[in-house]
């Protein structure tokens, strides 16, 4: 049914981890929020342009059920956390401590170490189970300023136990940040009832929106805490104000946008998010959970990843031992789209992969597993 709403190549197509499939409406659409107000009008753009960021902010408010004015537009995530970190004073003191795992995407730890060179970096160990809560209490101590969460992460298919850590942070008098870029529109995610104090993501993937197109949620109870640094024009309360003597932070999260921003990446992304917005990822994860069941149930010991819904991401990690190799060159003989990494085969099923989808890959592992 939804595999009708996106194009679709003729290959099983499992890189949803990686980038999503545009929807088939995507290129009308950015033509008309896009192209049509630069080519088609001998207007200024820029104030139809500024509207599709505004509606970006809208529809990221909807899917995370949270307000448009918490949200920045930021060009990737590694820009957008060095952005947050350097905007604290408290990270910004000699000493301060940051928690992460070393099962983190490296662009996030590469940005913390540089945009804090004084501060103190601990890792939680990659062979640990960050999915289960009783490892992230044996290292949230009470020196920690900052913990560093992925939602999912990307490499070993585990989701971390936010409905545990981000009150257990905040317990600690520690500030959180969210990273979902490997969760955004298949793990859902109530901001108003989580209440991290930062999030950040992109729309690539699940959210089948392109690069170029990510952001930054601000808790309304840390925006006035937030100094960033790294400044431009749309920074400013009022961009158009034109003075260059007086600069004042916008009142919202936009104080972390800068200079002349992109457009066309969230033309793209705005549409795409307000898809998935309508359809929910309640109904995203149901589906994506009843194809990772079906996997789980034929792979017997090659599954790495969690099997349990609480713990997984929506990627099945795979490895086979001596006969990966073999298994993956049958998946490409099978024309079935997927990418190893150092744990395993990762497979990740999207609203669009219906039942002939799964049945091909099935059919293509039934020799490796039974």
């Amino acid at each position: 049914m939804y595999q009708n709403d996106f194009e679709m190549p003729k290959s099983v197509y499992l890189l949803n981890h990686s980038v999503g499939r545009p929807l088939k409406s995507l290129r009308q659409a950015f033509d008309e929020r896009f192209f049509l107000p630069w080519q088609g009008s001998g207007r200024e753009p820029w104030g139809d342009w500024l509207s599709v960021v505004e509606d970006f902010r809208a529809q990221l408010a909807r899917l995370f059920n949270s307000e448009a004015r918490l949200f920045c537009p930021q060009v990737n995530l590694s820009s957008g956390l060095t952005k947050l970190v350097q905007s604290l004073p408290r990270l910004r003191r000699p000493g301060a401590v940051i928690l992460m795992s070393e099962n983190d995407f490296p662009s996030m730890g590469f940005a913390l170490q540089q945009a804090l060179p004084e501060a103190q970096i601990r890792f939680i160990p990659a062979n640990l189970d960050v999915s289960l809560p009783e490892v992230w209490q044996a290292y949230l101590t009470d020196d920690i300023d900052l913990v560093f969460i992925s939602h999912a992460y990307s490499n070993t298919g585990q989701q971390a136990p936010l409905d545990y850590l981000v009150p257990k942070v905040r317990q600690l008098g520690a500030l959180s940040v969210v990273d979902v870029a490997q969760a955004a529109g298949v793990l859902p995610l109530d901001l108003s009832v989580l209440k991290p104090d930062f999030m950040l993501g992109s729309s690539v993937k699940w959210l089948c929106g392109g690069p170029g197109a990510a952001y930054l949620w601000v808790n309304a109870e840390q925006l006035a805490h937030c100094s960033p640094q790294d400044v431009g024009w749309f920074s400013h309360e009022n961009p158009f104000e034109f003075d260059i003597h007086h600069f004042r932070y916008h009142d919202s999260a936009l104080k972390f946008w800068g200079g002349t921003p992109s457009v066309a990446p969230y033309a793209i992304a705005a549409h795409s998010i307000g898809y998935f917005a309508e359809l929910g990822s309640d109904k995203v994860r149901q589906h994506n959970l009843m194809q990772l069941q079906r996997i789980w149930n034929q792979v017997g010991e090659a599954l790495v990843s969690p099997a349990d819904s609480a713990r997984c991401s929506g990627t099945a990690i795979l490895n086979c031992g001596a006969a990966q190799q073999q298994v993956v060159e049958a998946l490409t003989q099978a024309d079935i789209s997927l990418d190893v990494r150092k744990q395993g085969m990762r497979i990740s099923p999207h609203i669009y992969n219906g039942e002939q989808d799964m049945q091909r890959l099935l059919e293509a592992l039934a020799p490796f597993c039974r």
